[in-house]
């Protein structure tokens, strides 16, 4: 009797729970996929280079020509990136906090605004380095206009004019916070609608120096927007033109490193054998061996692409290098192949779970709902070496027989048959 008694509390304090674990669940769901992602830009041991074959004999190059080849690749990088990816955007640069490049900028900026802060505090005044950062905000207004802007142009260059300016310093009539003014009304007029907030708070700093400083870091901000706006703009047309950039840039890399295509020719290679081999498995009869094998017709060029491709779905990223010609987007076949391996755990889950379980679990909506988050949070880091390989086989089993157990109707055989595969 006292045992009814804990099992009905204990299944009425589960109920009551009920609700925070389903949030809890979809939270945890999210932020497993953030990590996922996160784990797979952050760079991969993959990417490092084994020993190449010598399928091309080496030549001397000269640094000018690495140089070169650098910047090609780079731009070719650059220009795949905006293609393929939409939400391609350029983001402020953000050094880590405890980092030494961090300490030095902090320091040298904290050391030319405090000169700039004693050079203000003189008397009279000196206004060399403030007119110095008046003529670099000068010419960041003047990058942000388009040809069309005729007016405002004119309206900067003469207002912000650096030899008028030094000619009121050296008489004593400048006035900086005249000059301060006219410059955050023209950030107003130039700034993206998403800075009207920062360019607004400009207005309440009176003091030069920090108004100086809040002034720079909205420009940076500025033409963080303009890059943005200006990869935008240039999307359609790169569309466009991507196929023939990319295979112009590539031609030249490879008429100045003959061996750029080594991995290349590998990985085709070993698509068309696969191909081969297969083919010649199902045709001959059980038993024969695949002597003549070559003599047979060459296969397809478009079925040979096709499975290569599929090849990359299942690649050994840590002991083989990656194709030279879609190394570029290394990182989103890592990801597919990542989805790929948990999609096909979670499929044989469901699917072991629904052929165990009785058919009034198998009816109930929110249960292969609430199973299939459970899986998931239990693969995100799927991918990473373990202490027990049988542990990723063995987890969403066993929470498989746990839902199955708190489900209604569950409790009994089912549950027990679901906890015994698991074993």
């Amino acid at each position: 009797m006292s045992e009814n008694l804990d099992k009905s509390n204990i299944n009425e304090a589960g109920k009551s729970k009920s609700n925070d674990s389903e949030q809890g669940l979809e939270d945890a769901v999210e932020g497993s996929e953030k990590a996922l992602q996160k784990k797979i830009k952050s760079g991969s041991p993959s990417t490092r280079r084994v020993q190449r074959p010598h399928a091309s004999p080496p030549r001397f190059v000269t640094v000018e020509e690495l140089l070169e080849t650098a910047k090609g690749v780079t731009n070719m990088a650059l220009a795949h990136e905006i293609v393929v990816n939409g939400d391609f955007r350029i983001k402020p640069v953000e050094l880590p906090e405890d980092s030494l490049e961090k300490r030095v900028k902090d320091i040298v900026h904290k050391a030319f605004w405090d000169c700039l802060s004693v050079q203000l505090s003189e008397d009279p005044p000196t206004y060399d380095r403030a007119i110095k950062l008046v003529g670099e905000i000068k010419e960041t207004l003047l990058s942000f206009l388009l040809p069309g802007h005729t007016r405002l142009r004119n309206q900067i260059t003469e207002v912000l004019d650096l030899d008028l300016i030094k000619q009121e310093a050296e008489n004593g009539a400048l006035d900086i916070s005249k000059l301060a003014e006219f410059i955050i009304g023209m950030m107003g007029t130039l700034c993206a609608p998403v800075r009207d907030e920062e360019v607004k708070k400009l207005k309440d700093i009176k003091e030069i120096v920090p108004l100086f400083r809040a002034i720079f870091s909205v420009l940076d901000l500025m033409k963080v927007d303009m890059a943005n706006f200006a990869v935008s703009s240039i999307r359609p047309h790169l569309m466009q033109q991507s196929v023939e950039y990319e295979r112009k840039q590539f031609q030249e890399i490879l008429e100045k490193q003959p061996n750029s295509l080594d991995f290349v020719t590998q990985w085709l290679e070993e698509a068309a054998d696969d191909l081969l081999s297969q083919k010649y498995k199902n045709a001959l009869p059980a038993g024969e061996g695949a002597a003549g094998s070559g003599d047979g017709p060459s296969p397809d060029p478009v079925e040979v692409q096709n499975y290569a491709y599929l090849m990359l779905l299942k690649w050994d990223h840590l002991h083989r290098p990656f194709p030279e010609t879609v190394l570029m987007d290394h990182s989103r076949f890592q990801e597919l192949q990542l989805q790929l391996e948990q999609l096909t755990v979670l499929g044989a889950v469901l699917l072991v779970t629904f052929s165990m379980a009785a058919p009034g679990i198998s009816s109930r909506a929110d249960f292969a709902e609430k199973l299939k988050m459970f899986v998931k949070i239990l693969l995100t880091d799927m991918h990473l070496p373990v202490p027990n390989p049988d542990l990723l086989r063995r987890l969403p089993c066993l929470r498989s027989s746990e839902a199955i157990a708190h489900s209604a109707g569950g409790i009994g055989s089912d549950s027990e048959r679901a906890g015994g595969s698991c074993r």
